[in-house]
């Protein structure tokens, strides 16, 4: 049931200010269970609310703010949860199958640059940026821990190319009804992904290359 404008206050004290704008990065995220964030307006996530799109505004200015707010707790999230163990390929699935749990995640990956970046101030670009690195440097040494071969530097690369492999095969993973329809022609079977495998895959190629280049590796 969608709640009573009537009973919403403004929001005073940094508390206040604070639980508000949780309550609509939570509507924000639920609405991403039912539709993409293309489909999402200003004015539908303030009605689910329970706010005028202005008072939203208050709080975040553009739809895509409270999108890229939603995507860096989806992310952190994901990292608090995160926990890696094993060999190489038993890591690579872990990372793997931890995102293709969290379709919300891989979702706002995907339209990060050609969406979520297009209609943002630069504060709020920048502000999110300094968050993404520090998630990349988290995701570091998530992996250096479980792959000591891994330098400090190829441990970034390897995290920013996870982020990269995630925003580029999600969507081609999960196409609209006309295309899953078209690629069951056996003829377009190479058309077919599967995220969770290839993801784990290219992770271990990846990182197989790195470990050969670095020093420690002696070759």
């Amino acid at each position: 049931m969608l709640p009573d404008v009537s009973d919403f206050q403004r929001a005073r004290s940094p508390e206040q200010v604070e639980a508000r704008r949780e309550e609509i990065l939570d509507v924000a995220e639920q609405l991403l269970t039912e539709s993409s964030v293309g489909e999402i307006s200003m004015r539908e996530l303030a009605r689910r609310v329970g706010l005028s799109a202005s008072n939203v505004a208050r709080y975040f200015p553009t739809r895509e703010a409270v999108y890229l707010e939603v995507l860096d707790r989806a992310r952190g999230a994901w990292l608090d949860s995160l926990a890696l163990d094993g060999d190489l390929p038993e890591v690579a699935a872990t990372l793997a199958s931890s995102l293709a749990a969290r379709p919300v995640l891989c979702e706002l990956i995907s339209v990060l640059a050609n969406v979520l970046e297009r209609n943002v101030s630069t504060e709020i670009a920048r502000e999110y940026k300094l968050r993404s690195a520090k998630h990349n440097a988290r995701t570091a040494d998530l992996l250096r821990t479980a792959l000591p071969d891994l330098t400090p530097e190829t441990a970034q690369e390897l995290s920013a190319a996870i982020f990269v492999f995630t925003a580029g095969m999600w969507p081609l993973a999960h196409p609209n009804e006309a295309v899953q329809e078209a690629i069951k022609d056996p003829r377009l079977s190479g058309s077919r992904i599967d995220f969770e495998d290839r993801l784990t895959r290219l992770i271990v190629v990846l990182t197989l290359g790195y470990q050969a280049a670095s020093p420690r590796t002696g070759r």
